[in-house]
């Protein structure tokens, strides 16, 4: 059997030395003397000892690995995000490690802490669902390991960031909706807390305060799944003062909007409107193809990667970076 591979630490002990002493005299420092340097390099070359290449490079100033937060991987948009990201590291000749928190702090939290056991060079992540507590990553940055923060981002730490224009388009959505003839347009939105919801209910009510639309909060909901959709909407289809539109915060809660319409035998659009987010496969395999705003993920993905690697290699600080949207009209609105 092969002998297993001795450390610095085996020669301290051997030698009765320090492993400092060790390490110094194998990289020929003159601070320790020439005759305890030619020792402890006749022991390390008698008992073939190899320096650990990997604990060499966890010890460098940086390594040109970047880790990657992404909270659904199934999601369309945060795909092409990841797409918008590796394409950009491989071509600049960084590694990625991804992972996913699956709308998880808990989960968030660990990829973390495994990033930084990892020494990734930076961060470029995008918030689980229920995250409202930042230690994690302000452990992070106490540590010099930047982070670009996309989509969802953290208003509460000082770091660059990457958004969608998320409040423009929802007020062009909104608005199209009520050019077309739209009176009562609900909005399904996401937990409270996340800034995305935020700009986009602004961009909603903006939209609605221009044309002079009342609006109750009955009608802003908590709803950011297709389960959910099609579990609350066919009661207010049914209900009294019925809505003709819906803007859903993603494509995955319109497509469950358009499947409780055709539980209830509403016809959309004639009488019910339905507008989504995202722009990816969803919206155009339902039937009928779902009007919705494109977010240009693979975008937010180059931007990210670009401003982290301008702040890696101490180039000019890039600004934080608003990718414009644009409103795709199809089949679920008139």
């Amino acid at each position: 059997m092969n002998k297993p591979q001795i450390t610095i630490k085996d020669i301290a002990r051997a030698l009765s030395v320090s492993p400092s002493t060790v390490s110094r005299a194998l990289k020929d420092n003159p601070d320790i003397s020439q005759e305890t340097r030619d020792l402890i390099h006749a022991y390390a070359r008698e008992h073939n000892y190899k320096p650990n290449v990997l604990a060499v490079n966890l010890r460098a100033s940086r390594s040109n690995t970047i880790g990657v937060i992404i909270p659904q991987l199934v999601h369309h948009f945060f795909s092409c995000v990841l797409s918008g990201i590796e394409r950009s590291a491989a071509e600049a000749g960084y590694n990625i490690i991804v992972a996913q928190s699956n709308e998880s702090y808990e989960q968030e939290v660990k990829i973390v802490h495994s990033f930084f056991a990892a020494r990734v060079c930076g961060v470029i992540a995008s918030l689980a669902k229920d995250t409202a507590q930042y230690d994690h990553y302000q452990e992070l940055l106490h540590n010099n390991i930047p982070i670009v923060f996309y989509d969802r981002i953290c208003t509460g730490l000082k770091t660059e960031r990457v958004v969608v224009d998320d409040y423009a388009g929802s007020f062009a959505a909104v608005e199209y909706m009520i050019q077309t003839g739209c009176k009562r347009i609900l909005f399904y939105g996401a937990a409270p807390h996340l800034e995305i919801t935020k700009n986009r209910r602004n961009g909603y009510l903006d939209a609605m305060k221009k044309y002079k639309i009342p609006v109750d909060d009955s009608m802003i909901l908590l709803c950011d799944t297709r389960e959910r959709a099609i579990a609350l909407t066919p009661d207010l289809l049914e209900g009294v003062n019925r809505p003709d539109g819906f803007f859903a915060i993603n494509d995955e809660t319109a497509s469950g909007i358009l499947y409780a319409c055709k539980l209830v035998g509403l016809k959309v659009p004639d009488e019910v409107s339905i507008c989504g987010f995202t722009d990816g496969a969803i919206a155009q395999s339902t039937d009928p193809k779902l009007t919705t705003v494109e977010q240009h993920g693979e975008e937010v993905g180059r931007s990210a990667f670009s401003i982290l690697i301008n702040k890696l290699e101490g180039k000019e600080k890039s600004p934080n970076r608003i990718v414009r949207t644009n409103l795709v009209v199809r089949g679920t609105t008139k």
